[in-house]
């Protein structure tokens, strides 16, 4: 049995947090966590939060299709796309889609098929094997924390050394940074039109609503601390397109700190409010977490 293409539009809220973690280390910044340096507000980028959903996703479903994830450490992009073509009968053409649209476009969908990663955020896959590209219907904003964060900076030392010529040299000495506490917000946004042209079903949109909640338990390691998705809000349109702005919806979720003169250091010091007797018609909201 064929699975169902989702059919209805959705948006979501994602509330996570960290406790004494670096979610996000800025490259350009000594891997320092990364924060709005005009507000001093938290970031975590879409893309590091992908990286999460595809890694949950790829242990949940043990990346067999049509789970593969096709963005992935050490993949090699070429080699998946030239599989798309053997499975076809095709010869790939350096650069060049087959000049036969049908053809071209079985390929993308072959892809999709096959791939979680891309029937859900998307993927340019015009390298030099050319597998077309594909606008995924799932789309994240940026994490940003609802209060300004501070970042924290400790030393640290190791034990022991690379090679026996430093057995006598003193200690290693490094540093880590943290931040002791902060709640991220992230927007998200599911299309209709974009999941029938990908194959995204309902079973997919599933999976990522469980993603979502998990993620962070499958991905401990002592420089993010202790991360946890901590509400997840849905909002479902009755039809395709929907007949409401995204933003509109959004404004119906507040958050603040209980006591703006201490600092946050728990989920439990903020307040969260719904407006649902201002959720208009045609418009379901579900808390999922």
């Amino acid at each position: 049995m064929e699975a169902r293409p989702v059919d209805k539009r959705h948006e979501f809220i994602l509330l996570f947090d960290v406790i004494d973690g670096n979610p996000n280390g800025d490259p350009d910044a000594g891997n320092l966590p990364r924060i709005d340096p005009e507000t001093g507000q938290g970031i975590v980028t879409d893309v590091c939060l992908k990286r999460k959903i595809r890694n949950y996703i790829g242990l949940l479903k043990g990346e067999e299709p049509p789970y593969e994830i096709y963005v992935k450490e050490r993949a090699v992009l070429n080699r998946q796309h030239e599989r798309a073509y053997e499975a076809l009968g095709l010869k790939p053409e350096k650069k060049k889609l087959p000049k036969d649209a049908q053809k071209a476009r079985e390929i993308t969908l072959w892809m999709c098929k096959n791939f979680y990663d891309i029937r859900t955020f998307g993927a340019v896959m015009s390298t030099e094997v050319n597998a077309g590209q594909v606008r995924g219907p799932v789309q994240l904003s940026f994490g940003r924390s609802i209060d300004t964060i501070f970042t924290a900076e400790h030393s640290i030392t190791r034990m022991a050394v690379t090679n026996e010529k430093d057995l006598e040299k003193e200690r290693t000495m490094g540093r880590k940074f943290t931040v002791p506490y902060g709640l991220y917000r992230v927007h998200g946004y599911v299309s209709a039109p974009l999941a029938k042209q990908t194959g995204f079903s309902q079973d997919d949109l599933e999976l990522l609503w469980k993603a979502l909640k998990f993620m962070f338990d499958h991905d401990r390691s002592a420089a993010r601390g202790e991360m946890a998705s901590r509400k997840l809000i849905v909002f479902e349109h009755s039809s395709e397109l929907g007949s409401v702005p995204a933003k509109q919806l959004f404004d119906l979720v507040h958050i603040k700190k209980k006591d703006p003169a201490k600092p946050a250091r728990s989920f439990e010091d903020y307040k969260i409010a719904i407006d649902r007797d201002q959720v208009p018609n045609g418009i379901t909201l579900k808390e999922l977490l």
